[in-house]
């Protein structure tokens, strides 16, 4: 930190991240489990794209919107566990301040577009399932691309909204964040001026990334249900309420913790609970999706398998 005036933004030029653990022990421990995470994560995510690319069979939208989703969890975990990685080899805490920004940049970006992509994915269910007769109308390669376009363009629209407003604020010291990423929450206790303007922003942004696409998936997926309800057949019950169950694991925890993280008021003072939240967010989430969706369906297994044999399995 230099010495510079306190009405200078750049008074505090990195800031310290406190990580999850102090002891030297535990933080090989921690080393060790984030690593094999990230690999699992990151390998298990582009598996599953490289099934869809190569399996004609997946060319479909739920898979496009799939491989989507997997893009986006590669990403995210690796906005955030490979430079706390680089740090416990290191034995550093420190980030830059650009470095910090960019990190939670990048960070809402991309699980803002998560947050979208699942809405544009319960959508997609609906149509599949309750209009089947036009669902090649209504979901065509345009309709697909249009609706992923518009998923980045508001997610990119809510991550330049908190930066450049992150921006506005006094950094005058102490600069020590309570977490292993740069977050809004654990900033905004550091600043040295008022953050009133700025946690009202988060809440209410909050609100729009989770309030409006909560009831449009919490809707699609009621008329989802009542269509399967009243299907004769029960093997296309079961497949129905299969293929609606991985997204719907999938926006229950993803919502349910960026609810608890985000749609606060004040500035709490930052707890091992907000670490574990985060380690959900970026770590777990990410990790989960590609295993809830190969592990539960047989067609990105089979994907999976001509991919890492080679040929298509025995039958």
């Amino acid at each position: 930190m230099e010495p510079q005036a306190r009405t200078n933004r750049t008074t505090v030029t990195d800031f310290i991240l406190v990580g999850l653990v102090e002891t030297e022990e535990l933080q090989s421990v921690v080393f060790v489990i984030f690593l094999f995470a990230y690999m699992v994560t990151v390998g298990g995510n582009l598996s599953i794209l490289a099934a869809i690319l190569v399996e004609p069979k997946l060319h479909t939208p739920m898979y496009f919107f799939l491989g989507n989703l997997s893009v986006l969890d590669a990403g995210c975990i690796t906005v955030t566990v490979p430079s706390m990685l680089g740090r416990l080899l290191s034995h550093k805490r420190r980030i830059s301040y650009n470095a910090c920004i960019s990190q939670l940049f990048f960070f809402h970006l991309l699980a803002g577009m998560d947050c979208f992509l699942l809405t544009a994915m319960a959508y997609d269910r609906f149509l599949a399932i309750c209009r089947p007769l036009t669902y090649s109308t209504h979901m065509s390669q345009e309709v697909q691309s249009t609706l992923v376009a518009m998923c980045w363009a508001c997610a990119l629209a809510n991550a330049l909204t908190h930066t450049i407003a992150l921006n506005a604020l006094k950094f005058c010291g102490p600069n020590e964040v309570n977490h292993f990423y740069c977050d809004l929450p654990q900033l905004f206790q550091l600043s040295c001026s008022s953050t009133k303007l700025n946690e009202l922003l988060l809440f209410g942004m909050g609100f729009i990334m989770t309030g409006t696409p909560v009831v449009l998936i919490i809707t699609s997926y009621i008329h989802v249900a009542a269509a399967v309800l009243q299907m004769r057949s029960v093997e296309g019950r079961k497949k129905a309420f299969s293929t609606c169950a991985s997204p719907l694991t999938v926006v229950f925890l993803l919502y349910g913790t960026g609810i608890f993280n985000y749609m606060r008021m004040g500035s709490e003072e930052a707890s091992d609970k907000d670490k574990v939240v985060g380690i959900f967010n970026t770590v777990i989430n990410p990790m989960l999706n590609p295993l809830i969706y190969s592990l539960r369906n047989p067609d990105v297994q089979g994907a999976l398998f001509r991919v890492l044999v080679g040929r298509r399995p025995w039958r």
